[in-house]
């Protein structure tokens, strides 16, 4: 264990305070002495937090040569969190160190805005350098968020093979398969035999660094199925590929959006899809790693957009997290003044019995939360293509009897309480039923509104997880406030 002392950090107000900077772990240099190898237990957070505790340290006092033995520690994918967490002036600094020699893997690793801040930090050429040495697929992803005249001037410093390759990916719209496909992929023809596969596998250089699967094309380079290596290795040498390939494997056209693409690589297991064009020809595949991404992506997208938070990250800026909150915020203001003037309009009767303003809220309340219910399961549903023209009615059915259950379950509840709670009025089982009428109401319109709601939103072209939230929430209180009131307006004054 190497321990550096006389070391200082940083701590959230500016101050520096002393730490104990250590390297926890034995570093083992290969035979080259080139590469050092941290072994880390996966499981355990906090050593992955000490080294983190350490890289500041350095940061802050440590020589270039010290931060740049401690980065050599640290994966890709570790390292690219660090950046998120760094403050502005260390990272920069940490930036300048590793762009001299940026890893790709990196750089695609980084966060989009992080990405962003490395890109802009190298001049195009250097850019260049960087995505030539990447996947395809991983490639576009750097580029695509880029302006068109920054991605021109870079893609014409790339060489000209992987130039062609990165542009057949961009040519295709966004959150495509075309876009999430790697150009790199290894075909072979129907009457090759084990042998020549084996023998092309071996010898050919141009190959990709990692592949688990050999897709079998014909005279047209229409795929015919594909072949596990596995399979491969275990078959006689004059086998045809033609006998032993897989034709049921799903291919996948270059246009399909990236969330059907998730949902068909959980369906059938898949851990390689090969992907055609217009014409049916292979152009390209897409391997379980980037379905994994794009799954991730889509999670994060839908819990954003439920929040009515966009695409926020810890990482804005004040000015750009109010500006990406105001929008739904605004919404949210307009609903509670429809909200607000349903109230208004028996505002007689809570004049008269002031316990109505008391109960008011438990009918609005529960009507949300039994909305949300619904409303999450329906978004979800419709998200995995589980709802469908199919089971819609079904759906709208059930949801109609759980409302209805549940309104008669929690109206015995509420009017019970209401009876307690008021007992000391003459008409306190008058107001418990009251309650209980309303309750019912609302939990139905709630289990109603929960699915008719997004299935709307989703035919005229709108992500319900974007305004179903609100609306939902909007539609409970409304009937909540105007059945309880309404009935206290009929059988009480």
């Amino acid at each position: 264990l190497q321990i550096l002392t006389g070391c200082e950090k940083m701590n959230q107000s500016g101050i520096k305070i002393p730490c104990s900077c250590k390297f926890l772990f034995p570093m083992q240099a290969t035979k080259d002495n080139q590469d050092v190898i941290h072994r880390i237990d996966p499981e355990s957070s906090e050593e992955l937090s000490n080294r983190f505790d350490e890289l500041v340290c350095l940061l802050g006092e440590g020589t270039d040569q010290e931060v740049l033995n401690q980065v050599n520690g640290f994966h890709h994918s570790d390292l690219a969190d660090a950046f998120g967490l760094l403050s502005g002036s260390l990272r920069k600094r940490l930036l300048d160190l590793v762009k001299v020699e940026l890893d790709p893997d990196l750089l695609f690793e980084l966060e989009d805005h992080l990405r962003k801040e490395v890109t802009d930090s190298l001049s195009p050429k250097e850019v260049a350098e960087v995505i030539t040495e990447m996947d395809s697929d991983e490639a576009v992803q750097v580029l695509e968020d880029m302006d068109e005249l920054e991605r021109e001037e870079i893609l014409s410093k790339v060489p000209d093979e992987e130039r062609e390759d990165i542009q057949v990916g961009l040519a295709y719209p966004e959150d495509s398969a075309g876009r999430r496909m790697q150009t790199d992929f290894v075909s072979v023809g129907l009457n090759w035999t084990v042998g020549q596969t084996i023998d092309f596998l071996r010898d050919e250089e141009d190959l990709p660094d990692e592949f688990l699967d050999v897709f079998v094309v014909d005279e047209d380079t229409k795929a015919s199925g594909v072949i596990s290596l596995s399979r491969i290795l275990r078959s006689p040498r004059p086998t045809l590929m033609r006998e032993i390939c897989d034709q049921t494997q799903v291919i996948v056209p270059a246009s399909m959006v990236q969330e059907e693409l998730a949902l068909l690589f959980e369906k059938y297991d898949l851990t390689t899809a090969g992907v055609v064009d217009a014409d049916d020809r292979l152009i390209g595949m897409i391997t379980v790693d980037d379905v994994m991404e794009v799954a991730r992506e889509e999670f994060e997208e839908d819990i954003l957009r439920l929040g009515g938070v966009g695409e926020e990250t810890v990482d804005d800026g004040v000015l750009q997290s109010s500006a990406k909150r105001f929008t739904w915020l605004l919404v949210n203001l307009g609903t509670a003044i429809l909200a607000s003037m349903v109230i208004g309009i028996f505002d007689a009767t809570l004049e008269e019995m002031v316990a109505l303003a008391v109960l008011m809220p438990i009918v609005a309340s529960m009507g949300g939360n039994a909305g949300t219910q619904t409303l999450t399961i329906t978004v979800r549903a419709l998200a995995t293509k589980e709802l469908t023209p199919y089971n819609t009615l079904r759906t709208f059915r059930k949801e109609l009897v759980v409302g209805f259950l549940n309104g008669c379950l929690f109206a015995v509840l509420a009017g019970l309480i209401t009876l307690f709670w008021f007992n000391h009025l003459n008409n306190a089982s008058m107001l418990g039923l009251i309650i209980a009428g309303a309750m019912i109401i609302n939990l139905v319109v709630a289990g109603l509104a929960g699915v008719v709601l997004p299935i709307f939103l989703e035919k005229m072209k709108i992500d319900p997880a974007i305004a179903s939230g609100v609306f939902v929430t909007t539609i409970t209180d409304v009937v909540g406030f105007f059945a309880f009131l309404s009935l206290a307006s009929t059988f009480l004054l």
